[in-house]
């Protein structure tokens, strides 16, 4: 596997020319109705394999922090940090602001603002599409004010259990992390997981390793976002029909985007349309999985139980979410 995969010129300028007519698509493979597309892959027997793969014990947790005030939640540009403010606590009753209980019971509290998508999170399957149908089908005017079908609610109300398995692209290719706009096709995914001697199974949670948002722990902002093209997964039409054919549920990164940000020529995140969009595989996005690498790699056992669930937020188009694995 090379150091830097060559990555195709697309000649397409429009996701709907490069993904092309017969794009694989799972609409209405699950009913008119369904809103979690690939996540009906994993029915009891899929949970009981995931138990199975667990023989020490371990818990890993996957969220990055929310509202750090010594460090600036990692989001997509255009986004903002998470702004958590206190609304009580000592200062208040020690101010004057808050009258003495007759108890004299103090209490702490505080609010969060920030961007649904603006910490480790899961899509909704109708965040994002082309021409005028998101996922299954539905219209796209479903999404105005609201995603009235597609939206995260359905996957918060279902949850997440599963195998899940790390390919770590990081350290197959001896680096801490990617290069910013550095590809991954196939082939290296595949290759990666022959040289960890671990075998992707149909109905895995796929979990790929990149050290992308590690590094902001280890970098500036401004040297983080500098040039901004995250690495990841490129889009190919081998790769999608994989995808189908594996029936993958449920796509995890260490980045905020899950996959390759820019491609020659203006496209933007064709994998949201062809994965997300057309297959209904969930999105999980911008995962800390230093240690989780780590401790796979100490003992060569890259497979475990994932769980998540995001917060159960009506009509959203992604919520937070705090993946646990267990090993």
């Amino acid at each position: 596997m090379s150091d830097q995969p060559e990555l195709d010129q697309p000649v397409a300028t429009t996701i709907e020319a490069l993904l092309g007519p017969d794009s694989p698509k799972n609409w209405g493979k699950w009913g008119p109705a369904d809103e979690v597309g690939s996540l009906n892959y994993l029915d009891a027997a899929q949970v009981l394999r995931g138990v199975a793969a667990v023989s020490s014990g371990e818990v890993f947790t996957l969220q990055v922090p929310i509202g750090d005030p010594e460090r600036p939640d990692p989001v997509w540009p255009g986004r903002e940090p998470a702004v958590r403010t206190p609304v009580m606590d000592e200062g208040f009753f020690a101010r004057g602001e808050e009258p003495e209980p007759s108890d004299g019971h103090h209490w702490a509290d505080d609010k969060i603002e920030m961007f649904t998508q603006g910490s480790t999170q899961y899509d909704a399957l109708a965040h994002y599409w082309y021409g005028d149908q998101v996922w299954n089908g539905y219209p796209a005017d479903t999404t105005v004010g609201e995603l009235e079908k597609a939206s995260v609610l359905p996957i918060a109300e279902r949850g997440v259990v599963g195998r899940g398995v790390l390919i770590d692209i990081a350290r197959a290719r001896g680096k801490e992390v990617l290069d910013s706009g550095e590809p991954i096709t196939l082939d290296d995914l595949l290759a990666a997981a022959q040289a960890q001697n671990t075998t992707i199974e149909p109905r895995d949670v796929l979990i790929i390793r990149t050290g992308w948002i590690g590094s902001y722990y280890r970098s500036s902002g401004d040297d983080f976002y500098r040039d901004w093209n995250e690495p990841g997964l490129v889009y190919s039409r081998e790769l999608v029909d994989w995808f189908q054919r594996m029936e993958i549920p449920n796509l995890v990164t260490d980045t905020i985007a899950n996959e390759l940000s820019f491609y020659p020529g203006g496209l933007q995140l064709p994998l949201h349309c062809a994965l997300m969009r057309n297959l209904g595989v969930t999105f999980t996005e911008l995962c800390q999985l230093d240690a989780l690498a780590d401790a796979c790699a100490a003992d060569k056992r890259w497979s475990f139980l994932y769980t998540a669930a995001p917060l159960k937020i009506s009509g959203a188009s992604g919520a937070p979410v705090n993946p646990v694995v267990i090993r």
